[in-house]
């Protein structure tokens, strides 16, 4: 006799997090119960959890209420409710949670070999756990400077989502919907992919090395590709800034050329976009971590302390320490 073969059936915990990201969390989830509708069966099941059980807010001022607690879903490790994913929803502020707890629980799930997940900052929250140690893993951009000063050992990349063996994370956004689309298909088929993205009105999953952010044509409005090469030549290079001259030799323009071009495409010269593009990485490295202000300053290019906190101060209104005392009052209002 043929063996029979037993349909497909896979079971999530999606941990909220305060302050979690209500579209990733949406976009991640949805499409699962699509998935079941055009299957015909329960082939993706779900429950959320919370540190103690309560209802969870997320950015937008929605509560979630929550099946269980970490401390339900520890007793449910060992039995058959044991879920094969454990999804960590997390938002901004992600840089300020610190719950040993929660961090010991996804231990545990990856440990008895439960894939472990993170949507849009969630990859904070695994690194934090000491998941994600030379694993391939993505963020939200904005979250990016500040994730890679504090977990240099993570392999972090600006893509809408990874897959390293058993880890899971994506940027957050819409790209939820590409990362669990992505699971689907390896569950089943393209063709059950193609149905629910019918069904969320999608035209395609997109690859995991999509931008994240708009090209620099769209987001700035600039259409001369030289200016463009430039730019992108300086988003690479914050912590060493190229010296124009050697921005003129990889771009083959003269140093008035370039200069020119900035004035007429961004209002500025080449130098003072450079620095502003750097302060605001520096602004990014000083909200997220905990890092010295010197050490953002050298981070971002600048010979000194001093020279940082006076362009800062130019270009802001205010210093770096300033910017870190007002950024910890606004989080404990």
């Amino acid at each position: 006799m043929n063996a029979v073969k037993h349909p497909i059936k896979r079971s999530f915990v999606f941990f909220l997090v305060p302050d979690f990201t209500m579209i990733a969390f949406a976009t991640a989830l949805d499409p699962l119960r699509s998935a079941n509708r055009m299957l015909g069966y329960e082939a993706y099941s779900w429950r959320l959890a919370s540190i103690d059980g309560k209802p969870v807010r997320a950015s937008n001022g929605v509560e979630c209420a929550v099946n269980t607690s970490l401390e339900e879903e520890r007793r449910k490790m060992a039995g058959p409710d044991r879920p094969n994913m454990a999804i960590v929803c997390s938002g901004i502020n992600v840089e300020r949670y610190q719950n040993k707890s929660a961090f010991a629980w996804l231990r545990e799930e990856y440990n008895r070999g439960v894939a472990v997940g993170g949507l849009c900052t969630g990859a904070h929250i695994l690194a934090a756990a000491g998941l994600l140690s030379n694993k391939r893993c993505a963020i939200h951009w904005e979250n990016l400077p500040g994730f890679s000063e504090a977990f240099p050992k993570a392999n972090v990349f600006a893509d809408l989502f990874e897959v390293d063996q058993n880890v899971y994370t994506c940027a957050g956004g819409t790209a939820a919907l590409d990362m669990m689309l992505k699971l689907i298909g390896d569950d089943f088929d393209e063709s059950l992919v193609n149905r629910v993205c019918e069904q969320v009105l999608t035209d395609r999953v997109r690859s995991p090395t999509d931008r994240q952010r708009l090209p620099l044509r769209a987001r700035l409005g600039v259409q001369n590709s030289k200016v463009l090469t430039i730019i992108e030549l300086m988003e690479a290079n914050l912590a060493e800034p190229l010296s124009l001259i050697e921005i003129a030799d990889h771009v083959d323009l003269s140093r008035r050329q370039i200069e020119r071009l900035f004035r007429t495409e961004m209002g500025r010269s080449p130098a003072r976009y450079y620095l502003e593009i750097r302060l605001d990485r520096a602004r990014h490295l000083l909200i997220q971590s905990s890092m010295p202000v010197v050490e953002v300053a050298v981070a971002c290019g600048f010979v000194s302390a001093s020279h940082f906190s006076k362009c800062y101060r130019e270009l802001y209104a205010r210093s770096p320490q300033q910017e870190r005392v007002d950024r910890k009052q606004l989080l404990a209002a």
